[in-house]
């Protein structure tokens, strides 16, 4: 009679365990999923232009779960209209470039809680079928957001597109736009390997990276390549430059992003006039993947896609070389027009 009243208090305890556990764990998730919804503290300093308002944290911290529920279409129209939410155009855009880390720093960005960046790439400005839909077309692709959020959206093919500065400029002249670059060989490199990996899956072959760069009649760097014209940086900024200052563009290194990406995000905010609230926390190196990926709180983490960072092909060195004297000037210009001079060969 003792033992089986043993065993039952045994079987009591462990039903209890069991429950506590679990309400211990879901109280763990709970405070990780609020942490960035509950005011902390006053912000310092101010969000915007002098003159405007300040903006109390809690404001900036509405960002994560109901957010998530309305990009996924759980939202009523009487919820919206309840906790204020607009579909903004975007006060900041990521126009390029292709292959230099447009995805990473929109990702990254996206941890500022004043921050809200939109999924899809929504190509409005450099498609022509898409931009005879008309601004409202546009607008409605951008995420559900509170007013006093930035909404940011990227398109690399932005930079690149002849129409697109001027388009831009008519929706929003004194928009910020950014502009991620990599070493111009390497982004070249990248580009190509990009390229490759979906002929491959179809499997189709295609040229080595070195007859596509190299022209084969005067064995000097082929500017009708794309992935080689894309790297010409100052030749597509200086067609920006007729319709913005270069007040209006902030350059973030792309290769520095990768390795160190904590002060190129702070260059970013402080060039958005957003409070500085991207921390070392939200920022860990994931040795297997070889890239840092990002903490949003205790229970919430990201990698970036397994697509990212993929193996480039061995390429000729003099073909690297060539390519690299080739770009020097073009670099140096850039160092020149945008402020910024970046460590490249």
């Amino acid at each position: 009679m003792l033992f089986k009243q043993q065993a039952l208090l045994r079987q009591k305890l462990l039903v209890l365990g069991s429950l506590a556990i679990g309400s211990l764990l879901y109280l763990v998730a709970r405070v990780g999923s609020l942490d960035r919804l509950q005011p902390l503290c006053p912000i310092d300093g101010r969000f915007g232009p002098h003159g405007q308002e300040e903006i109390p944290l809690r404001a900036l911290q509405f960002k994560r779960g109901l957010l998530h529920e309305f990009r996924k279409g759980n939202a009523t129209k009487e919820q919206i209209r309840l906790h204020n939410l607009v579909q903004q155009l975007p006060k900041a855009i990521i126009i390029g470039v292709r292959k230099g880390g447009t995805r990473a720093l929109l990702e990254m960005l996206n941890l500022h809680p004043a921050v809200v960046k939109a999924s899809q790439e929504i190509h409005f400005f450099d498609n022509d079928e898409n931009y005879a839909k008309g601004i409202e077309w546009y607008r409605k692709k951008m995420p559900f957001s509170y007013p006093h959020q930035i909404t940011i959206e990227k398109s690399p093919a932005y930079f690149i597109t002849e129409e697109v500065p001027e388009r831009i400029y008519k929706m929003n002249s004194s928009i910020k736009l950014l502009i991620i670059v990599r070493e111009p060989t390497t982004r070249a490199i990248s580009d190509y390997t990009q390229v490759l990996e979906g002929k491959e899956r179809k499997n189709k072959t295609y040229y080595k990276f070195e007859k596509l760069a190299i022209d084969p009649n005067t064995c000097e760097v082929n500017t009708k390549y794309k992935a080689v014209r894309t790297s010409i940086y100052t030749k597509h900024l200086e067609r920006w430059l007729k319709y913005f200052p270069i007040e209006q563009f902030h350059i973030v290194d792309g290769d520095r992003l990768i390795t160190e990406p904590l002060p190129e995000l702070q260059l970013v905010e402080k060039f958005l006039n957003l409070p500085p609230r991207i921390s070392q926390y939200n920022l860990y190196f994931n040795a297997t993947r070889g890239f840092y990926c990002l903490r949003f709180n205790i229970v919430f983490n990201k990698c970036l896609a397994g697509s990212k960072g993929r193996i480039h092909p061995e390429v000729d060195t003099s073909v690297i070389t060539k390519l690299r004297k080739f770009f020097h000037p073009f670099n140096q210009k850039f160092y020149q027009i945008t402020g910024r001079t970046l460590n490249w060969p």
